[in-house]
Formats: structure tokens, sequence, C-alpha cells
């Protein structure tokens, strides 16, 4: 999945701070709604890190899979790392 596709997707635009937070609120409920109803396992680790990135990902119990909530775990922290070399 590329982001800025799913980004697109969602939202209309890869160009999210010029969005309104209608349309922000707007895609992240379709966004929601995509994870909760995605079967594939991998399609969904991805939605779940667009939201992740987004501030709007559900808790890892959302994931049934110890394996997908270790992924997501790992995620997190590499993402939160680069965050703070930034």
């Amino acid at each position: 999945m590329d982001f800025d596709q799913l980004l697109i997707r969602f939202f209309g635009s890869a160009d999210i701070p010029a969005l309104s937070p209608g349309q922000i609120a707007d895609g992240a409920d379709r966004l929601r709604l995509e994870f909760g109803l995605e079967k594939d396992s991998g399609r969904r680790f991805a939605l779940w890190c667009l939201m992740y990135m987004l501030g709007i990902a559900p808790d890892l119990d959302a994931f049934e899979d110890e394996a997908d909530r270790e992924a997501a775990r790992d995620f997190m922290d590499a993402v939160d790392q680069e965050a703070e070399e930034d």
C-alpha cells in the first residue's frame, strides 16, 4: 500500500494539513470503518500504521494475533524513535 494513495483514498488529498477539520474527521471515520471490516492481516496492519501516523489508531487489542500486536509495537517504537531523532 502506498502512503499517498491511502491518504487520497480516505481523505481525498495527500496534503493533510490543507484539509478542513470536517474533511479530516470524515476521512478518519472512513479509515476506521475500513480497518474494522478488513480481513487480510497485512492490509489491516497497513491501515493501522496509517492510523497510528495520524494519531487515531485503536489500541493494540484491535489485533487478535499476538504477532500482529508485536509488529505494531515494533512499528510504534520505530516511529517514536525517528520522531525523537528529528
